[in-house]
């Protein structure tokens, strides 16, 4: 199938929807109240885009403790979404509950759970089976499903099709189905779901036409692609390029930082060049919900197959060590010092996943710490933006004025915006590993 709505010649486009509308009923273009099931970082942010855009909403979480903070606005948002929350919450156009039969009532529904990978690095596809299995439970003649989940090539047809035709349905006819990855940037204002196109694959034209109409609420775009599965490797091969650019990234920090060059220096001198390279940047490692984790899905479909992908694996298994790295140069540079990393009293400054954010999960921070406490250091960490975590060592709570304290070694992890961070310039030890303080004067680099 030719795609429908890309940027280009949009006479045609339009003739293409107009055709696909016609085709199959006037009754597409407006859905109804959208069922958003997972309200996480992604399908919170989702539900408020689509309720901005005029649409009514019910949100759906089994947790209750997460609709809990929802409701008291204890939630890591941005501003202009966490104005939409208060504006729209007390109202008839948002509402959020844990009772899955409310999606029946539904004429769209939008499924956005995470999908993580467990300790061995294997996709844990628990919260994404149980959400299917519950939406195909409930669903009934005449919904659109758009799963937006990152998971593997085939997941669209084996957990929503295939049961639904099970129950008798056919999508397509009297039921529609389509894949449409996630493209949310937690704390990014600039990179809000209504500035960010939508990529769609139906499982037919029509279920293709049905899903636009859905999402066309909350995004300036929507490209369309012929298949579920060509818009599921569309966000593998999204989320696997920017993993193989940070690899390669840490590793010209690395060559950088033996040959006595600046890497923030040289990338920013590369970022001139108007085409065939964009920035990417070295850090402490990769977390979040995204690069850490989607890749292995591809990896873990492909092994299964015996197909061969060396710069995949490369790429990750290089993102994975790169937080024992910035722990090796810590005893490096602590030794340097006269002192052993067992008894060295070590800061580290933010650790949630990256600036803006409160969100912990996959941080490089975390495996930093633990690894750090496994040698006998004594580890604090401060972070305006997260006030606890749980260690292997224990619960740490952030240290409010570290300015305060003499500490061994302080190492730069996670530079959050608006912070005071100028305290850092005069220490004596620091490990910079955002390569973002080249004021500080004990400043060292992996």
């Amino acid at each position: 199938m030719t795609p429908i709505a890309t940027r280009n010649n949009a006479d045609t486009i339009e003739v293409d929807r107009e055709r696909m509308y016609a085709t199959i009923g006037e009754s597409v273009r407006e859905p109804g109240t959208i069922g958003v099931v997972g309200l996480g970082y992604v399908g919170l942010p989702t539900a408020l885009a689509i309720v901005e855009a005029g649409a009514s909403v019910v949100g759906i979480d089994v947790s209750a403790a997460r609709l809990a903070d929802i409701r008291a606005h204890r939630v890591d948002l941005i501003e202009s979404d966490r104005c939409r929350l208060g504006r729209f919450i007390d109202t008839e156009r948002l509402s959020f509950s844990d009772d899955v039969t409310r999606l029946r009532d539904a004429d769209s529904i939008i499924i956005c759970v995470p999908t993580p990978v467990d300790g061995h690095l294997v996709p844990d596809t628990t919260a994404l089976s149980a959400a299917c299995n519950s939406v195909v439970g409930v669903a009934r003649p005449g919904q659109t499903i758009i799963l937006t989940s990152t998971s593997y090539v085939g997941c669209t047809r084996e957990l929503l099709v295939e049961p639904l035709r099970r129950r008798g349905f056919i999508p397509g006819s009297d039921i529609f189905v389509a894949f449409s990855p996630e493209r949310i940037d937690p704390g990014s204002p600039s990179h809000l779901p209504k500035r960010t196109p939508r990529v769609l694959g139906g499982v037919t034209t029509a279920c293709t036409a049905r899903a636009e109409r859905t999402l066309a609420k909350s995004a300036p775009w929507v490209h369309v692609v012929s298949s579920p599965e060509s818009a599921e490797l569309t966000k593998l091969l999204e989320n696997t390029f920017r993993a193989v650019n940070i690899g390669l990234a840490n590793e010209f920090a690395t060559i950088a930082g033996e040959l006595g060059v600046d890497i923030m220096e040289v990338i920013a001198a590369a970022a001139t060049k108007p085409y065939g390279f964009m920035p990417f940047h070295p850090g402490p490692g990769v977390g979040g919900h995204c690069i850490p984790c989607d890749p292995h899905y591809l990896l873990w479909q492909l092994r299964a197959n015996r197909i061969p992908t060396p710069i995949t694996e490369a790429a990750m298994a290089a993102i994975a060590a790169r937080p024992r790295a910035v722990v090796l140069r810590a005893q490096e540079l602590l030794a340097e010092s006269g002192r052993p990393l067992a008894s060295s009293r070590i800061l580290v400054v933010g650790i949630a996943y990256k600036p803006g954010v409160a969100d912990v999960r996959e941080s490089p921070a975390l495996q930093i710490i633990d690894e750090l406490q496994d040698h006998g250091a004594l580890v604090s960490f401060t972070d305006a933006m997260v006030e606890s975590v749980i260690t292997l060592a224990g619960p740490l709570k952030s240290e409010a004025d570290p300015a305060r304290d003499e500490w061994d070694l302080v190492i730069a992890h996670t530079l959050h915006p608006e912070v005071d961070h100028s305290w850092l310039s005069s220490h004596s030890l620091v490990l910079d590993a955002t390569y973002r303080l080249s004021d500080a004067v004990g400043r060292h680099t992996l």
